[in-house]
């Protein structure tokens, strides 16, 4: 009886995350619908947690065995925190900017991911690595050739594929546990 039991909150738990992916899946969606929106949040959010760093770092520096130490967590603290205080003030310009940032990131990603494929084996997924090098690739490219009007769609749209995706994911691995959890309270019943 405990078994079925357990099984039944197991299967009321991945009906309701089946619920919260959908959600999200649609969250994703609303951010792709807005991409400047969601790019000047995620600057905002990106700002704020600088700072946060900022003042860990600086708290940090304090409690540092060495003068070396000290200031190279000092010197990071301000710079975590001019760079957040900065994306706070004008999210504009720091949307701008971190589509450059972003576009820059995915080429010297592909080109990590390229090394990557071909320290392995040829068996060993070295495909899949050269895929994703080569859309990384692309990706960056197509973002720094239309950089700054690249600022208006890329982070915004990228952000809500991954939270659309996120939501997706949750949603189907959610379903396929709330479906077993029911069919394993059948046969134990």
């Amino acid at each position: 009886m405990k078994t079925n039991s357990f099984a039944g909150d197991i299967s009321n738990h991945a009906g309701w995350s089946i619920v919260m992916g959908l959600l999200t899946a649609a969250v994703g969606v609303v951010m792709i619908a807005y991409p400047l929106t969601t790019a000047t949040v995620s600057t905002v959010f990106v700002g704020s947690a600088l700072i946060v760093a900022a003042i860990a770092q600086l708290v940090f520096a304090f409690n540092s065995p060495s003068v070396g130490s000290f200031v190279v967590k000092l010197l990071l603290g301000v710079l975590y925190g001019i760079a957040g205080v900065s994306l706070l003030v004008a999210p504009a310009i720091g949307v701008v900017t971190l589509t450059a940032v972003l576009g820059a990131m995915l080429i010297a990603e592909a080109g990590v991911e390229t090394v990557i494929a071909f320290s392995l084996p040829a068996a060993a997924g070295r495909g899949g690595f050269l895929l994703n090098a080569l859309s990384s690739l692309l990706l960056g490219v197509m973002i720094l050739a239309q950089w700054p009007s690249s600022s208006i769609w890329a982070i915004g749209t990228l952000v809500g594929v991954a939270v659309l995706f996120n939501g997706v994911t949750r949603a189907v691995i959610s379903g396929r546990i709330h479906r077993d959890a029911r069919a394993f309270a059948t046969v134990a019943a």
